[in-house]
């Protein structure tokens, strides 16, 4: 009698393809660097640092040991918190996002301020305009799931009250909003490259981008003991350097980034078509008909897919469901939003985001996910609120035809 062959699991990411699907090149890369010694602050993470900042449309990127640092560095290199007028002032930021966030605005000097978020899980203008008080200094959108928030909103906020903008782009390299990239809109951003980050390293990594010179000098100083770009020590600094082994592995990947980009959306059309008549999920924003492949610039929205996060009733059995089939999902941040961390002293009343929180979880999005294997997460979402799963063999509209405790982390860690 034949034997039932199982169809094989769906992790919720493969962590160990972040070195397989490259290994031959990343084999050549440490060699390469190990052999000339060429281990802190040489000259392949000066070229990754410029390719980053000529990809974004930026004038300088610091490579930093993680987002988080970054974040922190972005913060300080911008005139707010620690030894400025701005120490103690509140900065706004939405509650959905990492920890992380929170931490950078704390340790950088200010008091975070945790507002609600919008139908698109990123920062509620209107919620931003709520919260602004005499005390506020600065908005902190963070740029989540590979979509970057209505900056023109924010922007007009931030000129309105004499505010700083500094982005959390940590999950957004390469989304767009009306053509400019996330992580380019404010005095300074973060950008992370963890290794299940859109572009990811083998470690912890991050980068500060930021149009402004003397903006990008404070940040090299802070990044680097104090030092300038000319050696001189100036003023107290971290040690949080992206090491070169780290910069010339992301250069490598930078190098073919817009083909995971195209990979991601393409994969997120398909779960849209797939999944889309389904009235007990709430879908993330599609990528706009007919956009893939399209020149960003004619969109107010190029989302790049870091994660595909959905609401969905009966939230816990689903994840049971799938997980029961050998599907992994996610639940953002263990499931709480950072001001329902009440050791953090986070008074805040935000109940529309607390209503997220029970229905929100992460379906697998990553550039080794194979079509066939959407279809059967798909088709088990359908079996499970009884719904009938569309039959799907083509290219998905809009397309071109051509857990584990790092699990638990992925989503947001900088």
């Amino acid at each position: 009698m034949p034997t039932a062959t199982l169809a094989p699991s769906i992790p919720f990411f493969p962590y160990p393809q972040v070195f397989l699907s490259d290994r031959e090149e990343l084999l050549r890369i440490f060699c390469d660097v190990g052999e000339r010694g060429a281990f802190i602050l040489q000259q392949d993470l000066q070229r990754f640092e410029g390719n980053l900042a000529r990809y974004l449309g930026a004038k300088h990127a610091i490579g930093v040991a993680n987002a988080t640092d970054g974040l922190i560095i972005a913060l300080r290199a911008a005139g707010l918190g620690l030894g400025r007028a701005t120490a103690g002032g509140e900065i706004i930021f939405s509650s959905h996002t990492m920890v992380a966030t929170a931490a950078a605005i704390h340790f950088a000097g200010c008091v975070p301020v945790p507002v609600e978020c919008g139908a698109d899980h990123l920062i509620d203008p209107a919620a931003v305009q709520a919260a602004i008080t005499p005390r506020t200094v600065a908005i902190l959108p963070t740029q989540l799931n590979g979509r970057t928030a209505d900056m023109a909103a924010l922007g007009a906020l931030a000129r309105k009250h004499g505010l700083a903008i500094v982005e959390d782009a940590a999950q957004a390299l390469g989304s767009r909003f009306q053509g400019q990239c996330a992580g380019t809109f404010g005095a300074a951003a973060s950008i992370s490259f963890f290794p299940a980050k859109l572009l990811g390293c083998l470690g912890d990594g991050g980068a500060v981008i930021t149009n402004d010179a003397s903006v990008a000098e404070r940040a090299i100083a802070l990044h680097d003991h104090g030092r300038g770009s000319d050696g001189e020590v100036r003023g107290w600094g971290l040690n949080s350097r992206l090491d070169n082994l780290q910069a010339a592995i992301l250069d490598f990947r930078l190098a073919k980034y817009d083909e995971a980009i195209h990979k991601r959306r393409a994969l997120a059309a398909r779960y849209q078509q797939q999944l889309s008549h389904i009235s007990e999920v709430v879908l993330p924003p599609p990528p706009q008909a007919g956009s893939v492949g399209s020149d960003p610039a004619s969109l107010d929205h190029f989302d790049v897919f870091q994660n595909y996060e959905i609401e969905a009733e009966q939230r816990d059995g689903l994840r049971a469901f799938l997980q029961a089939k050998g599907m992994g999902t996610l639940l953002p941040w263990g499931g709480k939003a950072v001001h329902q961390f009440h050791s953090l002293g986070l008074t805040a009343d935000l109940p529309r985001t607390e209503k997220l929180f029970e229905r929100v979880m992460l379906l697998p999005m990553h550039v080794w996910l194979g079509e066939t294997e959407v279809d059967r997460i798909a088709a088990a979402v359908a079996e499970f609120y009884g719904a009938r799963a569309p039959q799907f063999g083509g290219t998905p509209a809009g397309a071109n035809p051509t857990c584990t405790n790092h699990d638990r982390d992925e989503r947001g860690c900088n």
